[in-house]
């Protein structure tokens, strides 16, 4: 039960209650002054309902590259450490505790990056390219205890393949909807409900007491709640919502074995 009132409060938040206010008073002024007007539904959908949908569906798709390639690091990363292990012959166990701690400090490094703010970018980047050269010197010191170049080079693949996985999340981690459609999107849920008061007032002659509202409400609560939603999916890293990627460290480096 707790579960779902925190999921509920996700999409229901002080936006909600202040776009219904206005649109509650603007269906307010509009009954007492008779101020009535039929306007068309169907720009409900053109101007908000569709702009954001189409958001949605983006921000989803964004999510779910960087989950793709979130998993194609964490296997590339196990290939490197079966290749310590597999590959040599009675390999030391202070390899095999090595290249743990460099994934380790390689995922830990992408979680700093992805979970700070962008202008921040610059910054924390670099411990994630700090740790992509030590795991490429390590890879180095391996032929040293016997590791055959062919198996050498290929354990250079899956570094690569980390690091193009990296990049291609780091984009979708600094470039998201375009800030005019945000606007865009912003200004006429603002401004709809209260526009649409006479439409509202309209409607709603024949409603009991109290009931004339609930037609503003029930629209004004849709609209913020959809508009939460594509916020929440906007950033897939901030850890700010129930579909947030998560970056388990400590799980995948147990795992190892």
């Amino acid at each position: 039960m707790w579960k779902l009132f925190k999921r509920a409060f996700l999409i229901i938040n002080w936006k909600t209650f202040v776009i219904t206010f206005l649109s509650i008073a603007s269906t307010a002024f509009c009954l007492h002054y008779h101020i009535k007007a039929d306007f068309p539904l169907t720009l409900i959908g053109t101007a908000i309902v569709f702009p954001i949908v189409f958001s949605i569906g983006g921000a989803y798709k964004r999510r779910e590259a960087a989950l793709d390639e979130y998993g194609s690091i964490k296997a590339h990363g196990r290939s490197l450490y079966f290749a310590v292990s597999h590959w040599l012959e009675n390999p030391p166990q202070e390899l095999k505790t090595d290249i743990k701690i460099h994934l380790e400090n390689l995922l830990n490094s992408c979680t700093q990056v992805f979970t700070n703010p962008v202008d921040k970018l610059e910054e924390t980047e670099k411990g994630v390219y700090q740790n992509f050269h030590n795991l490429s010197v390590f890879i180095k010191s391996l032929r040293a205890h016997g590791l055959p170049s062919g198996e050498a080079s290929r354990s250079n693949q899956f570094l690569s393949k980390m690091m193009i996985s990296f990049e291609r999340i780091k984009h979708i981690y600094q470039y998201r909807t375009p800030r005019t459609l945000r606007t865009y999107s912003d200004i006429f849920i603002v401004v709809l409900p209260i526009i649409y008061g006479p439409h509202f007032a309209e409607n709603v002659t024949s409603y009991n007491y109290g009931l004339q509202y609930a037609v503003p409400v029930l629209f004004s609560v849709i609209l913020v709640a959809l508009d939460n939603i594509q916020s929440h999916l906007e950033n897939p890293f901030d850890q700010q919502g129930e579909d947030d990627v998560n970056i388990n460290v400590k799980k995948f480096i147990k795992n190892l074995e």
